[in-house]
C-alpha cells in the first residue's frame, strides 16, 4: 500500500476506528523504540535474561523490534526489565510524568496533569524512586563532610484494613499531630544525613528514637571517602565510624557554630530544606520514606541544572533495570528499620 492510499483508507475510517489507531500507534510506536535502542547502542544491546550480547532480530510486537538471544533462545524487546515494560501508556505520557517528579507535583497533580489514574501515578512513583536507589548507593562523600541526624514522626498512613500481614499497633494519629511522647522517643525514626559541599548528600532511615554507634555505621560505613574531613556536633557516636573509615573528625561544641572553615551549616541547611519539601505531600508513610529522601536528594540538593537533572532522570528511568513489582510496592514493611 502507497503512503497516498494509507490516508485514502484513514479518511474512511470512523472517529472510534482512528482512536483505535492512535492508541495502537502510541503503545507500540511513540518514542519508546528509538529513545532506548538508541541508548542501547552505546554499550551494544544484551539479552535482558542472561546478558548476552550474541542475539539477533526476530520479527516485531506491534512495531517494536523483537530479539532472540542465540544463548539462552529467549526473545525480548528493548523495554524487557525497564520500569515501562508492561506499562501501556504512551512515550509522552511519560515524559510528561518525570516533569511532574521533577516539579515536585503531588500524586493528585501529576495524576491530573498526565491524564492517568492517581493509583497509578502513585506506583509509577515509587518504580522511579525504587530505581533511583541504585543511583543513590553508588554516591561517596569526600573533602568536607558535615554529618547530623533528624527525625520524624512514624506515620502508619494508608488503608491497611484489607491487609492480612499488618495490624495497626496504636490509635490513629491525627496527620501532623505532635507524637504523644516529647523528645526522641520511640514515636520518630532516625534519619542520619550527611552532605559534602559538591552537591552529594546520603540519608537513611537507621533507627528508633536516639542514635548509637552501630546506627551510624549502618548509614556511612564505606560511603565516606577515607581522608575527608568529618564535622559533626559533640556527639559521641561518630568517634568510632571516623576511626574506622579514616577520617578526620572535627566535633563542634555546643553553642558553637563555626570552627575556621568548619561547620555544619551545610547540614542545618540540608535539614530545612528536607522538611519543607516534606510538607507539600501532607504526610508520607515512614515505609516510603527512604524514597522521598532519595526524592529530595535529587531534586533540591544535587547542583546539576534542572535540564541536566531532567535528562538523568529521564535516562535512567527509561533505560535502568526496573527493581520492584507493583503488587509489591504496598506490601513493603511498615517501618523499614536498617538490621
Amino acid at each position: 500500500m502507497t503512503l497516498s492510499e494509507l490516508f485514502q483508507t484513514l479518511k474512511t475510517l470512523s472517529k472510534a476506528d482512528l482512536n483505535s489507531v492512535k492508541q495502537f500507534l502510541d503503545y507500540n510506536y511513540n518514542g519508546f523504540e528509538d529513545f532506548l535502542l538508541s541508548k542501547k547502542s552505546e554499550n551494544g544491546i544484551s539479552c535482558p535474561h542472561c546478558k548476552s550480547f550474541n542475539i539477533k532480530k526476530n520479527g516485531h510486537k506491534g512495531l517494536m523490534q523483537r530479539f532472540m538471544c542465540k544463548d539462552c533462545h529467549k526473545t525480548f524487546t528493548s523495554r524487557n526489565n525497564t520500569i515501562t515494560f508492561s506499562s501501556k501508556k504512551s512515550f509522552a505520557t511519560w515524559k510528561k510524568y518525570i516533569e511532574c517528579m521533577m516539579l515536585g507535583l503531588s500524586v493528585r497533580k501529576s495524576a491530573e496533569i498526565c491524564g492517568i489514574n492517581k493509583d497509578t501515578a502513585f506506583i509509577w512513583r515509587h518504580k522511579i524512586l525504587d530505581a533511583l536507589q541504585n543511583m543513590a548507593s553508588d554516591v561517596k562523600l569526600d573533602g568536607i563532610v558535615e554529618a547530623d541526624e533528624t527525625f520524624f514522626a512514624i506515620s502508619f498512613k494508608g488503608d491497611y484494613k484489607k491487609s492480612a500481614t499488618f495490624t495497626m499497633p496504636r490509635k490513629a494519629h491525627k496527620r501532623g499531630k505532635q507524637t504523644h511522647l516529647r523528645g526522641l522517643s520511640h514515636e520518630k525514626v532516625c534519619v542520619p544525613c550527611a552532605v559534602n559541599r559538591n552537591g552529594l548528600s546520603i540519608a537513611k532511615i537507621t533507627n528508633l528514637g536516639r542514635v548509637g554507634a552501630k546506627d551510624i555505621h549502618h548509614a556511612f560505613d564505606n560511603r565516606i571517602e577515607p581522608n575527608s574531613i568529618l564535622c559533626t556536633d559533640a556527639i559521641a557516636c561518630y568517634n568510632d565510624l571516623a576511626r574506622t573509615e579514616k577520617l578526620e573528625l572535627i566535633q563542634l561544641k555546643t553553642g558553637k557554630s563555626k570552627l575556621g572553615i568548619y561547620h555544619i551549616q551545610h547540614i542545618n541547611s540540608y535539614h530545612s530544606m528536607l522538611k519543607n519539601f516534606m510538607i507539600r505531600f501532607h504526610g508520607v508513610a515512614t515505609k516510603y520514606l527512604n524514597n522521598y529522601l532519595i526524592w529530595h536528594n535529587f531534586l533540591n540538593y544535587a547542583k546539576e541544572s534542572y535540564a541536566e537533572k531532567t535528562t538523568i532522570l529521564a535516562d535512567f528511568v527509561f533505560t535502568t533495570n526496573k527493581k520492584s513489582l507493583s503488587k509489591e510496592i504496598p506490601l513493603r514493611p511498615a517501618i523499614p528499620l536498617v538490621v
